[in-house]
């Protein structure tokens, strides 16, 4: 955890620095958002910044905005007012501490800033073998690629391998790929000089710099332009990279872990990956099974779910009834075990008692989730899913002659997207494209003035 603090804290700046340097952050310091952000564009990146109250918060949130810095804000002042509070949250900060700090609320925002406190639970045989092998790679340098499922923890399991690692102490820095744009995801990996394109206010470090002697993931490679991945090669290989606009390379020391939840084999076969970087990252591969199967792994996923959630709201202790259990452990769980922890949570919400019960476990819009039979085949699942999701107009004698793929494809995937009552994650998992290409799909769709189901709601037939 890389904390900066900017101010003085009303006179608390050397307590809150040890409290936070006995909780494990390292710490730096900026005497005000201007010194803050020349800071941040150098690369000594933050995972949360801690400023004073009286500091022009509104001016720091707007130019992090701006040059894509993403760092979450806490204000801190000795004014333990609501207006104080009040006027912080207005200006963008997450949250407001009153000073002098209490070490316990600091160690409460570390933690739930932090987003690496996630344990690596693995008591299910194939989830061991994972994690042994991780465990071996992990003082390495090689390059590791994670594959798996959407959901299925393949951050965590690079955390762990960095933690596992000879540069524990160092960096890790993460990059998703299919959520920056396109034209902005090269300037974000290796930086850019100043004026080297509209908007470039002054010189800007990348995560290649950001990372130097530590660790670089990146999240859903697959979704990279091809374009950006030759000169992603070049990083790769030759440890050097050069700036957008930038006249001399750059050395950077940094061990690369990249995550996927595609086949980058059939990604190479279509021409949407390089079959040469493929080789640079694929040095070690880690496939991580889905929750499905690695059932045993499921109890000790809730319990520990359920504790986390529980605290965090202020809430009794609770567990699962013995039914409820039974039900949970007998689920497919497509979203795999992001789904499975969102589950919990609502339910640590729901329920009135110690005990949570089977109608405490709902969708995310209050229903209560429908329980099938142990998937014991997903793929068998998935087209079962997508055949009933077509019944009506597009099973197999439903396809009309002289209807374009393209078509086909569309009513597919719109009927799909009904079936899943909006939800693109789970769509695209049926379908078994990914994210990103299912959402570029459905803007063309309604570009083109199709109705197209909002997240928990269903198309109107027309």
């Amino acid at each position: 955890m890389r904390l900066l603090i900017i101010g003085d804290l009303g006179g608390q700046l050397s307590t809150a620095t040890k409290i936070a340097f006995d909780r494990g952050a390292k710490v730096s310091h900026a005497s005000s958002p201007a010194m803050a952000l020349d800071s941040l564009r150098a690369g000594r990146g933050a995972d949360l910044i801690m400023i004073d109250v009286s500091a022009d918060i509104a001016w720091l949130c707007e130019a992090l905005e701006t040059e894509r810095i993403v760092a979450p804000i806490v204000a801190c002042g000795t004014e333990a007012n609501p207006d104080a509070a009040a006027r912080a949250i207005r200006a963008g900060a997450r949250e407001f501490i009153p000073l002098p700090p209490d070490p316990e609320m600091i160690a409460a925002v570390l933690a739930a800033v932090a987003n690496d406190d996630k344990p690596m639970i693995a008591s299910d045989p194939s989830m061991k073998a994972v994690v042994d092998i991780a465990e071996q790679v992990a003082p390495s340098d090689a390059s590791v690629l994670i594959t798996g499922e959407s959901g299925v923890g393949k951050e965590v399991m690079a955390r762990f391998v960095h933690k596992k690692s000879r540069r524990a102490s160092r960096p890790f820095i993460s990059v998703n790929c299919a959520a920056i744009p396109e034209n902005l995801l090269e300037s974000e990996l290796f930086g850019h000089e100043k004026g080297a394109f509209t908007g470039a206010l002054a010189r800007r470090v990348g995560k290649f710099e950001e990372a130097d002697g530590g660790t670089l993931l990146l999240d859903e490679i697959s979704e990279m332009d091809p374009r950006l991945q030759a000169k992603l090669l070049r990083a790769i290989q030759e440890r050097e990279i050069d700036r957008v606009g930038g006249t001399k390379p750059v050395q950077v020391d940094i061990r690369i872990l990249a995550t996927s939840n595609r086949d980058l084999g059939e990604a190479v076969r279509c021409g949407d990956f390089r079959e040469d970087l493929l080789y640079r990252l694929n040095v070690m591969n880690l496939r991580i099974p889905p929750l499905r199967e690695r059932k045993s792994d499921i109890a000790e996923l809730c319990e520990f779910f359920i504790e986390k959630y529980s605290t965090a709201n202020g809430l009794p202790a609770k567990t699962l009834s013995d039914e409820a259990r039974a039900q949970v452990e007998a689920a497919s769980w497509p979203g795999n075990v992001r789904e499975l922890e969102n589950a919990m949570h609502r339910a640590v919400i729901l329920s009135r008692g110690p005990l949570i019960e089977v109608d405490s476990i709902r969708s995310p819009d209050g229903s209560p989730v429908v329980f099938g039979a142990p998937a014991g085949d997903h793929d068998t699942t998935a087209l079962q899913a997508v055949h009933a999701a077509s019944s009506v107009s597009m099973n197999f004698g439903g396809v009309k002659v002289g209807q374009t793929v393209a078509e086909v494809e569309q009513e597919l995937i719109l009927t799909t997207l009904d079936h899943c009552l909006g939800n693109r994650t789970h769509a695209a998992n049926i379908l078994g494209i990914s994210i990103r290409t299912l959402r570029n799909k459905l803007r063309a769709y309604q570009d083109a003035g199709l109705d197209v189901t909002p997240p928990g709601d269903a198309r109107v037939a027309g």
